[in-house]
């Protein structure tokens, strides 16, 4: 890996630490104002929103420019977001602008990869950014968790006679400010590369049009349409067992809320885990190999519904996160390198960002259905499970035998 990698590596880790920390800052001032308890769970939704109205754009834009550019103008508007969320905007629409910006900014980040390496790294490549990826999202809700705790900020402020409740999270969202800065700085490093696929014309119609021609060629190129298909599968999936394991744990565990998300630190660890292992053993050429790992995965939680200790619950969130993170990323950097080749690393990584959240929006929608219809939390992992094995074997039969080149 050269020098530059690295630079890209530490900045959007940075970044994304600030992210995930200021989601729980975001949360602590609606907790203040006696918010409805549903506009927590909104935040995550006007995130990811972003991601699907501003695909069109975001895409042509990082192809648009030298990406490492693009990657310091998203994150100044995720700085911009965050200043005025500490200004006193809603939260919602605060966070609002941070999700545009990190919609922005994921085209470039990922995109740069492969003008950076040659395809034979880029599993390597992700394999670290999956691994940094999910350290900053444990990190950000520790370091978020703590700042947001009204006793820290009370100790630090306690001579300014304010309230430590409203003074916790905008404590917190001054050190997020620092984050996103120190990330800023980073980006300045990057060295400028040539522009990749710059759009003839910047027409909407136009770039609308080169959005859907993307979609389309990307979903009928073989080795474009597995790695999609695979990544949008594991997006949604993901989104939707977060929720599913709070559940459980509630009912097998007996656990709280504060204690339930702690699990997903098992599933995180794992990730991260089989992100190294693929990429120390998965070659770029045999991405389409590491299928079978995802069918194995949709049996694991249904595994959970016969587990009521700790232990065995750690040990089995721990394989679902070494599965996942081993197939995964294989599958992203076929994908980035399919797309670099037909249309723009950029434009892909849009494109992927789009299927993605809607996929999101769709499973955890379902999902929410079925709670409403009261359904057994243990029937709808048997639905969730059965249908991660489901579609991975479907489409594992339908592309076992391409080839990468």
């Amino acid at each position: 890996m050269n020098r530059a990698f690295y630079i890209v590596l530490l900045a959007q880790f940075l970044s994304a630490l600030a992210d995930n920390a200021l989601l729980f800052a975001a949360i602590g001032l609606l907790v203040f104002f006696a918010s409805p308890e549903w506009f927590s769970p909104l935040l995550q939704t006007v995130f990811v929103v972003a991601y699907i109205v501003l695909a069109p754009l975001v895409g042509p834009f990082a192809d648009a420019l030298p990406k490492g550019r693009v990657m310091l103008i998203a994150n100044t508007v995720k700085f911009a977001g965050c200043l005025i969320m500490l200004a006193g905007l809603h939260p919602l629409l605060a966070y609002a602008i941070v999700g545009v910006g990190a919609a922005m900014y994921s085209p470039a980040k990922y995109g740069i990869l492969t003008e950076l390496l040659p395809p034979a790294r880029l599993v390597v490549a992700n394999s670290w950014v999956e691994g940094t990826t999910v350290a900053a999202i444990v990190l950000g809700a520790i370091i978020g968790g703590a700042l947001i705790n009204p006793q820290l900020a009370e100790g630090i402020l306690v001579n300014l006679g304010l309230d430590s409740r409203l003074i916790a999270p905008k404590f917190a969202i001054v050190f997020i400010t620092g984050l996103y800065l120190a990330a800023a700085l980073v980006n300045l490093f990057i060295p400028r590369l040539p522009i990749d696929h710059k759009l003839p014309s910047k027409s909407p119609l136009f770039i609308l049009h080169d959005f859907g021609h993307s979609f389309v060629l990307l979903w009928r190129d073989p080795l474009g349409q597995v790695s999609l298909a695979v990544t949008t599968l594991f997006w949604g999936v993901g989104a939707t067992l977060r929720l599913l394991i709070i559940a459980w744990a509630a009912l097998n565990l007996k656990y709280g809320l504060d204690q339930a998300t702690q699990l997903t630190a098992a599933t995180a660890l794992g990730i991260a885990v089989g992100s190294v292992l693929a990429g120390r053993f998965v070659s770029l050429q045999r991405a389409v190999s590491v299928l079978p790992a995802g069918i194995i995965l949709g049996f694991v939680p249904i595994a959970l519904i016969w587990v009521e200790t700790l232990f065995p619950a750690l040990l089995l969130l721990l394989l679902a996160g070494i599965l996942a993170g081993y197939f995964v990323v294989p599958m992203n950097a076929l994908l980035q390198h399919r797309g670099h080749l037909l249309m723009g690393a950029g434009h892909s990584i849009a494109q992927q960002n789009f299927n993605e959240n809607i996929s999101i929006l769709v499973l955890t929608g379902a999902y929410a259905l079925m709670v409403r219809a009261e359904w057994h939390i243990h029937t709808i992992i048997w639905v969730f499970g059965l249908f991660i094995s489901s579609v991975m074997s479907l489409i594992w039969l339908r592309h076992r035998n391409d080839v990468v080149h």
